[in-house]
């Protein structure tokens, strides 16, 4: 037989010297786990640009915060400035209401007592002759008839006088204060979004 052939189910022999190199067996070398040098610096640039990042945007969004909270308190002091002034009109209104409804009832206060001083001749002069009282009523109701709105503005000045300015917290006012502001929100809303 030839060498080098078999036959039948038998393996051939290994040449035990088939791996050797021609200084000898080599040496297996393990790789060590973990990371290689250039995976380190990316993670490490990762982490860096991650934290550079956030840091970033915190502060970015701590302005815009800080921006929109000077904003809402502007806003508020827009509001109570408006409240106040709507206040003041309110009260130099109802002063002026009141000082008309004074004059006016002065005026009637002084016919009627004109009507009353011309009249009193006839008090008590006879038999069917009127008494004080009704010279005085029916002076009264001449005037007052002639000159109703002048009461009715009096007594409705008084009243609001006497309530001590119930008029201010009125549903009305409420309601023109809170779509003032609503307003001047939107637009500063607009005005933002115009300047970003």
């Amino acid at each position: 037989m030839t060498a080098g052939m078999t036959f039948g189910n038998s393996a051939p022999d290994a040449s035990p010297y088939a791996d050797e190199g021609p200084y000898g067996t080599p040496v297996a070398q393990h790789k060590k786990a973990g990371l290689t040098r250039r995976g380190k610096v990316a993670i490490a640039v990762a982490g860096v640009a991650i934290v550079g990042g956030g840091t970033i945007w915190f502060q970015v969004h701590s302005a815009a915060v800080a921006k929109d909270e000077k904003e809402a308190a502007a806003l508020q002091v827009q509001m109570k400035k408006l409240e106040l002034e709507e206040m003041r009109i309110r009260n130099e209104q109802a002063s002026t209401d009141k000082k008309a409804a004074t004059d006016s009832a002065d005026k009637l206060q002084a016919a009627v007592d004109k009507c009353v001083k011309d009249s009193s001749g006839q008090i008590g002069k006879g038999y069917g002759a009127p008494s004080r009282s009704a010279v005085v009523a029916d002076c009264k109701q001449q005037y007052e008839t002639a000159d109703g709105s002048g009461m009715q503005a009096a007594g409705s000045a008084q009243a609001a006088g006497n309530e001590g300015g119930g008029g201010i917290n009125s549903p009305a006012l409420l309601g023109l204060v809170a779509g003032g502001g609503l307003a001047i929100a939107v637009f500063a809303r607009k005005g933002k979004k115009a300047d970003a």
